[in-house]
């Protein structure tokens, strides 16, 4: 069971010690992290946080997804043969 109130996106960039992460559903909400479980944990605990700051500034909170997904895709521009150039 991933526990994420709202969908996720984990992007592997270029370096390969990080990851970022963002929410379609949550905007403004971002990271970045050392792996993928990094990330999902990093996300759960901020999606709490990020959400407590809305409500505390009471801007709109969506609503929680049914069923949230996570996808992990590579970070727009990153290619292999980047990482492997020099």
């Amino acid at each position: 069971m991933l526990n994420l109130p709202y969908s996720l996106i984990v992007e592997a960039t270029i370096d390969p010690e990080f990851f970022s992460f963002y929410s379609p559903d949550l905007e403004g909400f971002t990271g970045v992290g050392h792996s993928i479980e990094d990330c999902l944990y990093r996300a759960r605990h901020g999606m709490r946080d990020h959400v407590e700051m809305l409500r505390e500034n009471a801007l709109p909170i969506p609503d929680e997804a049914l069923q949230p997904t996570v996808l992990i895709q590579n970070a727009s521009g990153a290619s292999l043969a980047d990482a492997t150039a020099g």
